[in-house]
């Protein structure tokens, strides 16, 4: 008999392809991932289908035509008096949604003079109407 004993062999692991599989993970993940930066001013754009709009009675509509009139649900105001419904609205109900209705031609500074009023009184919620073309995309200028 016999009763010696034989030596085991210890079996050793490998590691390395394992990292070399998580090292290539973490990258693809890093290079997929895209990190989105915050615009200045946050406007919630309306959302619509070819044929569907959803409204809401309480939305506050401010038209701005490209001779720099501005209307209040549908009445003529000036600079006070925008500054005054904006107060009023903000006032009755903080979550008010302020729809820009602006002409294609009025200036950048115009309508942004008009955000920033909304937003300095506390309204938030801030939308831009666009016109729906008859193929169904919103029309765009260069």
């Amino acid at each position: 008999m016999n009763f010696s004993r034989t030596r085991r062999v210890d079996p050793v692991v490998d590691v390395t392809p394992l990292i070399d599989i998580i090292f290539q993970l973490v990258l693809f993940f890093m290079v997929s991932t895209t990190f989105v930066s915050a615009p200045g001013i946050e406007v919630d754009l309306p959302r619509s289908s070819s044929d569907t709009v959803l409204r809401d009675t309480d939305d506050l509509n401010v038209w701005v035509n490209s001779d720099g009139s501005v209307y209040v649900n549908e009445e003529p105001v000036d600079y006070v008096g925008l500054k005054a419904a904006l107060s009023d609205a903000a006032k009755s109900n903080p979550s008010t949604l302020v729809v820009i209705k602006a002409d294609k031609d009025v200036g950048h500074g115009r309508v942004v003079a008009v955000m920033d009023a909304a937003r300095s009184r506390g309204l938030t919620q801030l939308a831009i109407a666009t016109e729906v073309n008859a193929d169904g995309e919103a029309e765009s200028s260069p």
